[in-house]
């Protein structure tokens, strides 16, 4: 079992908060499963995120954060966790400014979870918009010495572009590069390095169980409806660009695949205005790929023996 072929130590686990806009495509499902299978992480909750610059395929604004929220719900079902954590609502829109908090479930389970009295480390895992951490940010701007963001997200450096889950707000991404927070970021050219094939993931995934089947078999009717779009999918295969929000926290601590520099701003054309005067972040330039893909589908496959075992 899992469970006890060994111990992670007290002492080397860690809290964490995963914020996910888990509708949107088709990679977030693989990367909450991956941190619900990780015993190193002590999930204090799930944050349900907005993708509102895709508001129409559902009817009107402010319904994504709903479409992350039942497809959160969905993913916990199958996998028998429905009461392993919290899971709450974000925000349903961006931040109107970067003075201006838009206040949500969400932002106070991170300014809850920050101020309690744990020693243990609590990470911020940002798949999707910076919107409710933000939000937490300017709520209680103390959170700010008590947690680590890892944003998956912004453009690749030195100049930036157009990246989507910076597009979703721009206000709250320069919200937490001013801030004190310390702050990995894994930006586009970086995440981009998740590559997977659908024949990999028809082998290593969707063979594994209930869940697995699910994972699959969502990424692939994406795929099909996404035929017409000659940008993104490629076809056959795709990018686990949240896997990082998992694998850099199980790293051999001094690997430096990453550079400290001055954190910038975003201009609203999305590019990096540098020279800011901002306290130094962590750019992500390397992922250990097959480390992070490799323990995932092991964690799969190891859950799917226990749950074979149970019945």
């Amino acid at each position: 079992m899992l469970s006890e072929a060994f111990r992670v130590p007290e002492t080397k686990r860690v809290r964490i908060i995963i914020d996910t806009d888990c509708k949107n495509e088709a990679d977030d499902q693989y990367a909450l499963v991956h941190h619900l299978l990780t015993p190193m992480l002590d999930i204090r909750g799930i944050i349900a995120a907005h993708f509102e610059t895709e508001w129409r395929r559902y009817g009107r604004p402010g319904t994504t954060v709903h479409a992350s929220m039942e497809e959160v719900q969905k993913v916990l079902s199958l996998m028998h966790m429905e009461d392993r954590c919290p899971v709450v609502l974000g925000s349903d829109r961006p931040l109107p400014d970067e003075s201006t908090p838009v206040y949500s479930d969400g932002a106070r389970l991170i300014v809850e979870e920050a101020m309690k009295d744990d020693t243990r480390p609590l990470y911020v895992a940002l798949l999707g918009t910076a919107t409710d951490l933000a939000a937490a940010l300017l709520m209680e701007p103390a959170i700010a010495a008590r947690l680590t963001a890892i944003w998956i997200g912004g453009g690749s450096y030195p100049d930036g572009e157009w990246e989507f889950n910076l597009a979703q707000d721009v206000h709250a991404a320069n919200v937490l590069l001013s801030s004190a927070m310390p702050l990995w970021q894994v930006p586009r050219n970086t995440y981009k390095q998740m590559n997977i094939t659908l024949s990999e993931l028809r082998y290593r995934v969707a063979t594994q169980g209930e869940v697995g089947a699910y994972l699959f078999r969502q990424m692939a009717e994406l795929n099909d409806r996404l035929a017409d779009s000659l940008n993104f999918p490629h076809g056959e295969s795709w990018c686990l660009g949240d896997q990082p929000t998992v694998g850099l926290l199980l790293e051999d601590r001094g690997r430096r695949n990453y550079t400290m520099q001055p954190a910038p701003r975003v201009a609203p054309d999305w590019r990096y205005l540098h020279e800011q005067g901002n306290r130094d972040i962590r750019v992500y330039h390397t992922l250990d790929v097959r480390m992070m893909m490799e323990d995932f589908y092991a964690k799969l496959a190891l859950y799917h023996m226990e749950q074979e075992c149970r019945e």
